[in-house]
């Protein structure tokens, strides 16, 4: 479906708000993990360290480029072991100003300032964060730290203690007389599978790594070919064979080069099959170089690449 038409926007005639608003939705399992993980395609290699991550009661990291399948694969274990992964997988995405008090709790010191009932309203102010509310779910969860290398330098050698114990204290969350309010996993209950990815934007530190059972994504040609098997059906069904394979070979042709900065990875591949299916394009329009392959910056998104292949 085109959204402009041409020979309009040359009348400088504007189409109109209805064929916006009538633009197809895009596949659910592009934008939502929760939906997309019962089409993911795990390693063999990644399956052996979650389950030697389960047995040892430790976190996962999990490494790899950007796009690669990392954050998608806690929604997959979940998804696995037949937990409902939107209410199931506890997500904390790891900014550069964040702490690992902000994993466990977070106090809203401004909210609780401004409360006229003072003390009374103290407990109010305390936001739970992804690991308490994964002890409340009263189930086996899975608890997804996101892109750790983002964090300050001492967040991943703060979270050990945390992690290890399963348990932590919440002062102010204290009842009147009381120091403190003491967080424990329910004994009852298994620990969540914590799973950590990282992009490798920075090092982390020897003492975390020393915790963790690590797992690097290594984009191979085989792991993004069943990538793309797997999501054929629902994001791409148009796409013929021809169109499939022609389309699987120019993204392996610019992730064998050398020279660009940034390769396109399994989530732009698919992206890209998927918008070469809504304009319907067939196999004889990819039989050309890179640089004037359609809809080129779905898959390259370097500037000094696109000048490089364009060039």
């Amino acid at each position: 479906m085109d959204l402009f038409d041409r020979a309009k926007i040359r009348a400088r005639q504007p189409a109109g708000p209805a064929k916006l608003a009538a633009r197809p939705a895009p596949p659910a399992t592009l934008s939502d993990h929760g939906v997309a993980a019962a089409h993911y395609h795990p390693s063999d290699d990644l399956l052996d360290a979650v389950e030697v991550a389960l047995a040892l009661g430790t976190p996962l990291l999990i490494t790899g480029e950007p796009g690669t399948g990392k954050t998608q694969a806690a929604y997959f274990v979940a998804w696995h072991f037949g937990l409902d992964p939107a209410e199931s997988v506890f997500k904390f995405v790891v900014r550069s100003t964040s702490e690992a008090q902000d994993l466990v709790y977070r106090f809203d010191d401004v909210a609780y300032f401004r409360d006229e009932r003072g003390a009374a309203a103290r407990r109010e102010h305390v936001k739970r964060g992804p690991l308490w509310r994964a002890y409340d779910h009263g189930a086996t969860s899975v608890v997804l730290i996101d892109e750790i290398d983002k964090a300050p330098r001492d967040f991943p050698n703060d979270l050990l203690d945390v992690l290890d114990q399963h348990a932590f204290e919440v002062p102010e969350y204290a009842a009147p007389g009381e120091d403190t309010y003491r967080v424990r996993k329910p004994a009852d209950q298994p620990p969540p599978l914590v799973i950590i990815t990282s992009n490798g934007e920075r090092a982390l530190p020897g003492p975390f790594l020393r915790r963790c059972v690590f797992h690097h994504i290594q984009l191979t040609e085989d792991l993004l070919r069943k990538a793309v098997e797997r999501h054929r059906a629902t994001d791409f069904p148009g796409l013929d064979d021809d169109a499939i394979e022609a389309g699987l070979a120019k993204v392996n042709e610019l992730r064998r080069r050398d020279d660009l900065n940034k390769k396109p990875s399994t989530s732009e591949a698919l992206r890209w099959l998927t918008v070469l299916d809504r304009r319907k394009v067939g196999a004889d329009r990819l039989d050309v170089a890179p640089g004037r392959l359609p809809m080129l910056g779905v898959l390259v998104k370097d500037p000094d690449d696109l000048d490089l292949l364009t060039g």
